[in-house]
């Protein structure tokens, strides 16, 4: 019997999300998520997807080891469980691999002990990725255990994108540049665009889009990324749901010297109570749209600042790429709501973007274009599948000795 299955692992600070995957012909097998971890009220919500039963219960997970074994045995009672010889690896998402890790690499000692050695540059996400695999290791330790890396596909941009105006020994003792983030899903939906337009990836440029509560622009050139909104961190970039995105550094000296706020008081401001709930006190895009046509003014605001941003980068990334084939919307927000997206694109025009109003207002699952058959620039939804994407890597680089 081949192994052929993928188990993918995305570890938060109190949660776990998880898929399995059977990459013969990429079906999804099951699907679940651990929630509030380490409360006594923490949530497992799991469905396998053969038969569509879900089984839900809460109820204390205190770590991340209990919340593994409890996907474990959720598992197992679908008969999918780790012990299963048609498990090939285990994929797991890892937010930073600073310029180290360039592409999916399985996972040994020296592996850990460098994405430990990140933990300065991913406070918030690399501690969670790593318990994540040393208890999936201790689990399953005779099986691959493979990291993908949320900044590997950025590795692929110069140095004039990737480098800072500051001083260079500076910047290279303290590994600072831009990394890029949601790599994974920009990797997979410029793929995926260049699929919707009939074309081989190394033929197509496109500007992906991913807006979500965290929100980033990419410019993918052939296939590889050569610029990208986010930096040293997540915070930089387009207006997101709670962080400000880019903003001059001296606002922060302000806020020290003026304000006299701590440095994690600021961090607070910008990552958690900045971008659109700090605009209006909301981060939901739905309840932003609604405010708006009741005529709320703050909600209105905070909607143009969004796109006002969000047109820049556009404009930008045409720059840089020079040519664009494509502009490809993705995730929560990029994925459904059609006003961010039509007004992202209006006044473009000159730009060769346009966005067909029919089109733009269908609801699907499926990747699709909104532009008008006459757009010098196509204009597309393409729904991202992270989870897809880090099973398809890891798989591919262990699948064959599975």
């Amino acid at each position: 019997m081949s192994a052929t299955r993928v188990l993918v692992l995305n570890s938060g600070s109190s949660s776990v999300k998880y898929q399995l995957l059977d990459m013969a012909d990429s079906t999804r097998l099951a699907v679940g998520l651990v929630e509030r971890i380490g409360e006594e009220t923490s949530r497992f919500r799991h469905t396998h997807l053969d038969t569509g039963a879900t089984r839900e219960w809460t109820g204390p997970i205190p770590d991340h080891e209990a919340a593994l074994k409890a996907v474990a045995e959720e598992l197992a009672k679908d008969g999918l469980g780790l012990d299963s010889p048609e498990l090939a690896a285990i994929g797991h998402r890892v937010v930073h691999g600073g310029m180290t890790f360039t592409a999916p690499t399985v996972v040994d000692d020296a592996v850990l002990a460098e994405i430990e050695r990140l933990i300065p540059v991913a406070p918030l996400h690399n501690p969670a990725n790593l318990v994540g695999i040393r208890t999936a290791r201790a689990l399953r330790p005779d099986l691959p255990q493979v990291a993908v890396f949320d900044t590997a596909f950025h590795t692929t941009m110069p140095e004039s994108a990737a480098r800072y105006a500051i001083d260079v020994a500076t910047a290279d003792a303290y590994r600072i540049r831009r990394y890029g983030f949601h790599g994974t899903s920009h990797a997979y939906v410029s793929r995926a665009t260049a699929k919707l337009l009939g074309k081989a990836p190394e033929d197509v440029n496109v500007i992906v889009l991913h807006l979500g509560n965290g929100a980033s622009a990419s410019a993918v050139r052939g296939g590889r990324c050569v610029d990208t909104s986010m930096g040293l961190t997540p915070l930089e970039g387009l207006v997101m749901g709670t962080r400000s995105g880019d903003l001059d550094p001296a606002v922060i000296f302000h806020l020290m010297r003026v304000g006299e706020m701590s440095t994690d008081e600021i961090d607070t401001l910008l990552n958690k109570k900045s971008g659109l709930i700090g605009l209006c006190g909301d981060n939901d895009m739905r309840e932003i749209r609604r405010r708006i046509d009741e005529g709320d003014e703050r909600a209105e605001l905070a909607f143009d600042i969004y796109i006002h941003r969000l047109k820049k980068y556009i404009g930008a990334y045409c720059a840089v790429l020079g040519r664009v084939d494509a502009v490809a919307f993705t995730a929560g927000v990029g994925e459904n709501a059609s006003a961010v997206r039509e007004a992202a694109v209006a006044g473009l025009e000159l730009l060769g973007l346009e966005v067909d109003g029919g089109l733009n207002a269908v609801r699907s699952e499926e990747p699709r274009l909104i532009s008008p058959a006459s757009a010098r620039v196509a204009v597309a939804v393409v729904p991202t599948d992270e989870e897809l994407e880090i099973a398809t890597q890891t798989y591919a680089l262990v699948g064959k000795n599975s």
